[in-house]
């Protein structure tokens, strides 16, 4: 008996769809509530595909039911046939109408303040119904476990190395230079240039330890034969590094996306201190096996054009 014999026509996405209301609600009665049909009709789904698979899928006892390794097994590919179709109808509702559809972005609080609103901004300009919905983190692997969980569609991140995951595909938009910025009372404005060594005992804004921004403030320090500067602030919001920069004493170093599209603050400026250019890559990671859907492809369509467009400008 082949697959589509003994399988294909056996199992159907509702059977998935209760297997998995099982086990999320931990208990048969509490999913045929969720589902509003009978607990048999639950009971009777389960067993038709244990006895189909040849496995038991769901260990019960009195404090509820837990999938067993063949029915986690299961549920983790049906989660994916369930995105797929999902995205098929996104898909579908897209063709009908190109200027609708929907996209769930992952990305870090850097480049939100300035470079995922500058894209989401130029592609709202031509496709008004689109809707977004941004997930935060701070760190890239829980981006990468948004991602596999099918949480979000990509994610937008800098890339602290090369992404050798084999479930992951990367490509790198531009390389982002760091930029020092200081307020209009700052006595180093006005100056054309201005070495970092000079700056080295100037009262620091600078972001906390272990984050993304630091390590690479960190690596620019040290590739100018320089020692960290003491910081006289640690914060990772850029409304606080704005209001202390504008009339302070204080010197910051951010990334060139946040100076250039993010909250316009005219009093903080870049001052023109030459840094070196070390790789900084920020890039759109997606799964290798999930199809890009119309829209996944519009807004990295327009993320390339706008990255092609600043490293043309330069900082």
């Amino acid at each position: 008996m082949d697959w589509s014999e003994r399988i294909g026509r056996r199992i159907k996405l509702r059977d998935l769809h209760i297997m998995l209301a099982v086990v999320q609600c931990g208990s048969m009665t509490k999913a045929a509530q969720q589902l509003a049909v009978s607990k048999p009709v639950v009971s009777k789904v389960i067993a038709d595909l244990e006895h189909v698979l040849g496995v038991r899928l769901i260990d019960r006892d009195r404090y509820g039911v837990e999938p067993t390794i063949y029915g986690t097994a299961l549920l983790k590919r049906g989660a994916v046939a369930f995105d797929e179709l999902r995205q098929g109808v996104k898909d579908i509702e897209f063709l009908s109408d190109p200027s609708a559809g929907e996209l769930r972005i992952g990305s870090a609080d850097v480049l939100l303040a300035g470079f995922l609103p500058a894209i989401i901004t130029r592609l709202h300009r031509r496709h008004p119904q689109i809707n977004f919905e941004v997930r935060q983190s701070t760190t890239v692997a829980a981006l990468y476990r948004e991602l596999r969980e099918r949480n979000v569609d990509l994610v937008l991140a800098r890339l602290l190395r090369p992404v050798a995951e084999e479930d992951l595909s990367a490509e790198i938009l531009f390389d982002e230079p760091l930029v020092v910025v200081a307020g209009r009372r700052n006595r180093w404005r006005g100056q054309r240039k201005i070495e970092l060594a000079d700056l080295i005992r100037e009262p620091w804004v600078l972001p906390p330890e272990g984050s993304g921004v630091a390590t690479f403030i960190h690596d620019t320090f040290r590739a100018c034969g320089l020692e960290f500067p003491r910081a006289n602030i640690i914060c990772d919001s850029a409304q606080m590094y704005a209001a202390l920069l504008e009339d302070g004493p204080y010197l910051s170093m951010r990334p060139v996306t946040m100076m250039r599209f993010g909250v316009k603050h005219p009093a903080v400026k870049m001052l023109p201190v030459k840094l070196p250019a070390l790789p900084r890559p920020v890039g759109i990671i997606t799964l290798k096996r999930r199809m890009v859907s119309p829209v996944m492809q519009l807004f990295i369509d327009h993320a390339r054009a706008l990255a092609k467009l600043m490293t043309k400008r330069g900082p």
